[in-house]
């Protein structure tokens, strides 16, 4: 098991790709470090996750914290780190969507989306970082979105939060290879969360034709294309065919694809 006794950190960890992540590193025998604002759903989350364990020596720890609070999410990891070690590995898996005309939403949307997505990415790894570089090890797991890959009409709050992702993965990877310290970006397509179902209930009716015929992923298989692309030190993880393509021929496809998403709103506005 590559995971065995070792520690992994995950913050958003009490719902969705986070949570079915953990799960599956509980399966390799890792001590996990759950870390989320809603500390109910954690505890439940510590339940599931405590029941696919492998030995009676893993401990799953459950640490109530806001990731857009740099304060609390530093205590957070630092006192996970004293419980357990440096972690093997840190998964930033929080973040939040909130879908919208632009003039509609309030600027308030757009700055909280940018602290929690962005913010709250950049001050976990700042906050787990130095146990990393003192022993040369570790891995860092960024989710961004396949929204990181192109700009989707409604989420102009949300987009940008996750494009800054990006760029901070893609300038970061280099000072951290000489360290030995690995990152891997993940760019999950929709995902069957209790995010997405909330996201759908507000989407505009644009936002919901276009992304109506792209594939809905589990959050379990997300989870299994990102240990699978840590295990093979991948920088970049794209789950499925469409966001593997998108991600590689970016700049060729993004006039078509624009194109193809103006047809759809003019339609629809024509109604």
């Amino acid at each position: 098991m590559k995971y065995l006794n070792q520690h992994a950190i995950i913050t958003g960890g009490s719902s969705g790709i986070g949570k079915a992540t953990a799960k599956l590193l509980a399966q390799q025998g890792a001590n996990i470090s759950l870390i989320a604002r809603d500390r109910p759903k954690l505890e439940i989350a510590q339940q599931e996750i405590v029941a696919a364990t492998v030995n009676l020596e893993q401990k799953i720890l459950i640490f109530t914290a806001d990731v857009a609070q740099q304060p609390a999410i530093q205590t957070a990891i630092q006192t996970a780190i004293a419980q357990l070690g440096s972690p093997e590995l840190l998964i930033t898996s929080a973040g939040i969507a909130y879908p919208g005309y632009f003039a509609e939403l309030s600027l308030k949307v757009f700055e909280d989306t940018m602290t929690v997505n962005y913010f709250g990415t950049l001050y976990s790894i700042r906050a787990a970082l130095p146990a990393m570089e003192q022993r040369e090890q570790g891995n860092i797991v960024i989710i961004s979105s396949g929204a990181a890959l192109i700009g989707i009409y409604g989420y102009t709050a949300y987009c940008p939060s996750k494009f800054a992702l990006r760029g901070l993965a893609e300038s970061l990877r280099g000072e951290l290879k000489p360290k030995g310290i690995g990152l891997t970006v993940v760019y999950p397509p929709d995902t069957d969360t209790p995010q997405l179902a909330a996201e759908n209930k507000i989407k505009p009716i644009e936002t919901k034709t276009i992304t109506a015929t792209a594939k809905t992923w589990t959050a379990e298989a997300v989870a299994q294309q990102i240990i699978q692309g840590v295990a093979l030190g991948r920088f970049v993880v794209t789950p499925g065919t469409e966001l593997t393509i998108l991600n590689r021929f970016h700049s060729l496809l993004a006039p078509l694809l624009n194109w193809y998403f103006d047809r759809i709103v003019k339609k629809m506005n024509n109604e």
